[in-house]
């Protein structure tokens, strides 16, 4: 705007002047800081690079994909089960990989497109000690039982793609006392300590199982909080041995990937 015009539009009260004059006054009263860690040429000497010392690194998200190899020969017979059939049962000790293998093949049939979701069910059973009654919604509440398969989880997904997959309902947290009814259509479904399930409840989750969906049923008969005659797996386990369509895999204490003293203590104990 030329001067001739804005003098034009001062006589014309075209133009608020106080208004600008108090605009103008605000930005003149507004401090100008150099962003603290900043650079400036007259910083560093020529040819030196700048001080990137204080600076951090913009946050970015991982892939966490990883091509998980068996390291036993069980864990080499679990792995081709879950391939092949649409049904397996894994029982073994402690330490031998039956979550984290079932964990790492779900999130692969995910990523592949072989199925829309993820489904973890395990018995909110504790360890022979109870902490009462626990605060927050039903996530809140089965959090502290699902730690194990949110561990195996971190290892396969960045926690940004596991937090969002949690809110979208791709990975679905299922409590067995609300699986009564309910179909799995294009789903894997990983059942967790089925050892802690009775025979009825057990019965209950292989029957959800529906169309293009692979459920993975891991645990120890050995390490049931239950009574003996409580505990259903190992019964489920011998009736399902004779289908050809279903596999149950029997891991040792030779497939143990933890400490050695893990698999000696399973021998003693």
């Amino acid at each position: 705007m030329g001067k001739r015009s804005a003098v034009r539009r001062i006589r014309n009260a075209e133009f608020d002047t106080q208004a600008y004059f108090e605009d103008e006054a605000q930005v003149s009263n507004t401090g100008l800081y150099a962003i603290d860690g900043g650079w400036s040429p007259e910083d560093e000497p020529k040819g030196r690079q700048p001080n990137t010392k204080n600076k951090q690194p913009p946050p970015r998200d991982q892939s966490y994909t990883k091509n998980v190899k068996p390291r036993s020969e069980g864990q080499a017979q679990l792995m081709k089960a879950i391939d092949e059939h649409h049904l397996v049962c894994a029982l073994g000790p402690a330490g031998t990989g039956k979550t984290y293998l079932a964990i790492t093949k779900a999130v692969e049939a995910l990523q592949k497109g072989e199925v829309g979701r993820i489904v973890l069910a395990r018995p909110a059973v504790e360890a022979g000690e109870q902490i009462g009654f626990l605060p927050g919604a039903m996530e809140d509440k089965m959090a502290p039982y699902l730690r194990p398969l949110y561990d195996a989880l971190s290892d396969r997904l960045s926690p940004k793609q596991l937090k969002e997959m949690l809110a979208e309902g791709v990975i679905e947290i299922a409590p067995i006392g609300f699986m009564r009814g309910r179909t799995l259509n294009n789903a894997f479904v990983v059942v967790d300590e089925a050892q802690n399930c009775t025979y009825t409840q057990l019965k209950m989750l292989l029957t959800r199982l529906g169309w293009h969906s692979t459920m993975v049923v891991t645990g120890d008969p050995a390490q049931s909080d239950l009574l003996p005659e409580l505990s259903g797996l190992r019964d489920i386990a011998d009736k399902l041995e004779s289908n050809p369509e279903i596999a149950v895999v029997r891991l040792q204490a030779a497939d143990v990937v933890r400490h050695p003293l893990v698999a000696q203590m399973l021998n003693t104990l």
